[in-house]
């Protein structure tokens, strides 16, 4: 489940802020550099997308419980929402039901920044595994839009009407839940973030890119890699209507050329908190940074993330960021930019890890306390 109590800032700005924090935080005795005022995004860029994804949920939510006054449309949901935590409700259903669910797929991925050829984003579930038995018993089912804040939730039967729900205790009714697929829109949008972040000048590697074998560190039969042998995040009360998280990871440091460079690092198995889990996972790949220090910052897919718009974040920042031969301090320059309204909504920052260094072995726990990794260098043999 997602980390309820670490999104309490704004998406972008955690991200930027973050990263800016993460090439200064190691300084070493590197003199502060002056930097160029940060352009930030409007408030009403943010606003919009947020509000764009929950308006086309809940407009799915609406039509696919008007829907449900059909026998055999609700036998349909029924079984599938019984067999599978996941229903591809789109691809489910036909008619005019079918074209309305395609049109609000196409509004989303708009509204993330994400290209119309995605595929369908809306998926159904089941609100909570303690529903099976009365969805089985074949009791009337309400449908509710997932939100991205706590408070109440706003479900509908299948003749229209709406039903306030507690967030915090699952109701004893069957509520179907009208969500995003995350793992389809994270991939999509890591595409976009890796894209638009080389299109403004920042280097990255693509999410599913193969380490790069470059200069001396490759030079060798191979190149030595930092790997996730163990990692978990804390554990919290999540609400009932939130689905599990999708979490990414970005990985910055300086590139060979001395400019700035993230790497996004794809981590679709860290589904739940308070979970552990052995993904032999590949974090670092030092053949892509000119010193052996690197950081790292945890983030969690939002359905109000806008990936080319983080990306334009990211880059606003990393760009004044130069080598001097060590890590340059911006946190004050960037905390001054930073207007007030970015550190409220709904964020998607997890926890950071600090100076990752090539020689690190054993566990290190994030910044904030909200998750730990066992890491061990990895050297890549080369075919």
């Amino acid at each position: 489940m997602r980390p309820r109590h670490l999104r309490r800032r704004g998406a972008l700005a955690a991200a930027a802020t973050t990263l800016a924090v993460l090439c200064a935080g190691q300084t070493l005795a590197a003199p502060q550099a002056a930097a160029a005022p940060v352009p930030a995004l409007g408030r009403e860029v943010r606003a919009s997308t947020a509000s764009e994804v929950h308006t086309a949920q809940d407009a799915a939510a609406r039509a696919i419980a008007g829907a449900l006054a059909d026998p055999g449309w609700r036998a349909r949901v029924r079984k599938a929402a019984l067999a599978s935590d996941e229903v591809a409700v789109t691809a489910l259903a036909d008619g005019a039901l079918r074209t309305a669910l395609a049109a609000a797929d196409r509004r989303i991925a708009a509204a993330k920044g994400l290209a119309p050829h995605v595929g369908p984003l809306l998926r159904l579930r089941l609100g909570d595994p303690s529903m099976r038995a009365a969805l089985t018993a074949g009791t009337e089912s309400w449908v509710a839009a997932a939100t991205s804040d706590d408070g109440p939730v706003t479900a509908y039967d299948g003749k229209g009407r709406t039903h306030t729900l507690d967030a915090r205790k699952a109701p004893a009714r069957p509520v179907y839940v009208v969500d995003i697929d995350g793992s389809r829109a994270l991939a999509a949008g890591l595409d976009v973030l890796h894209e638009e972040l080389a299109r403004r000048g920042v280097r990255s590697a693509g999410p599913a890119s193969e380490p790069e074998q470059t200069r001396s560190r490759a030079a060798a039969a191979g190149l030595w890699t930092t790997r996730i042998t163990a990692v978990s995040l804390s554990d919290d009360q999540e609400p009932w209507i939130k689905g599990d998280a999708e979490i990414y990871t970005l990985v910055t440091g300086f590139g060979h050329d001395g400019k700035v460079r993230v790497d996004p690092v794809d981590m679709p198995y860290l589904d739940n908190d308070g979970t552990v889990y052995r993904p032999q996972q590949i974090l670092v790949n030092w053949s892509s940074y000119k010193y052996d220090l690197a950081d790292a910052v945890m983030m969690e897919e939002d359905g109000s993330t806008n990936y080319r718009d983080l990306a334009k974040a990211i880059a606003a920042v990393l760009l004044t960021v130069t080598d001097q031969g060590a890590y340059t301090p911006l946190v004050n320059a960037l905390l001054d930019a930073i207007p007030d309204d970015w550190w409220t909504d709904d964020p998607d920052y997890v926890d950071s890890w600090y100076t990752l260094a090539r020689t690190d072995s054993g566990t290190r726990y994030g910044a904030r306390g909200n998750g730990w990794m066992t890491l061990e260098p990895y050297f890549v043999q080369e075919l």
